[in-house]
């Protein structure tokens, strides 16, 4: 069986604005937000899903809504697991980014959340942070991939899904970054974050998962 998985971003948020990690925690969509969530939504609603997923964040819920509700050619009853969030940043979460991933990478030489992927991975830089993190509490990359592979799982088995179909999942920025760095077999920029309400789509198969496109705006 193969299917295709169109990953959306969620809309702008607040915490965005202000350039803080938002893990586990939310902050709402702004109008701007929503208005990218519907201009999004104008682009897949001609787009069949099966099926479709997203974390139980309320600003990947309400992303997730907004599509599903102006999607014409789709009746995919929404998902809705903890398998989905964003990575948990513990201590850090609420933090500015830029004092975040410094605070993880200057120990290393590496002061930036670029300058840590550049060098190395976004997996070293979750093993940093959990490194950094006072309580420890923020998920390494063997964490958070042992979580995100149950979810990708729940899609996999999910039995609406069949051979060609096309299947929604409402995802975070780290996230969509994270599969592309694992899927993407090395010919996208994962340095640059993917932009709210954009597309990035995977092939599914029995034997591999190939991510075709990436930040489609």
């Amino acid at each position: 069986m193969a299917f295709n998985i169109y990953i959306v971003r969620h809309g702008q948020t607040y915490y965005n604005i202000y350039n803080k990690l938002q893990g586990w925690s939310n902050s709402p969509l702004t109008q701007k937000g929503i208005d990218g969530a519907k201009q999004t939504a104008d682009k897949l609603k001609q787009i069949p899903f099966k099926a479709a997923f997203c974390s139980d964040t309320t600003r990947a819920e309400q992303t997730a809504n907004i599509i599903l509700g102006a999607n014409q050619v789709s009746d995919a009853k929404l998902t809705v697991s903890p398998f989905f969030r964003e990575e948990f940043y513990g201590y850090f979460e609420g933090t500015d980014m830029n004092q975040a991933w410094y605070l993880a990478g200057a120990p290393h030489g590496k002061p930036t959340f670029k300058a840590i992927v550049e060098s190395d991975s976004i997996g070293t830089a979750k093993d940093y942070l959990k490194q950094a993190d006072p309580f420890h509490q923020a998920e390494n990359n063997e964490e958070y991939w042992h979580r995100l592979n149950q979810g990708l799982a729940l899609i996999k088995n999910d039995s609406a899904i069949h051979d060609g179909d096309n299947v929604l999942l409402i995802s975070h920025g780290n996230t969509v970054l994270s599969i592309v760095e694992r899927f993407g077999r090395g010919k996208y920029d994962v340095t640059e974050r993917p932009a709210n309400g954009s597309i990035t789509k995977l092939a599914v198969s029995d034997d591999e998962t190939v991510v075709t496109d990436y930040n489609i705006q």
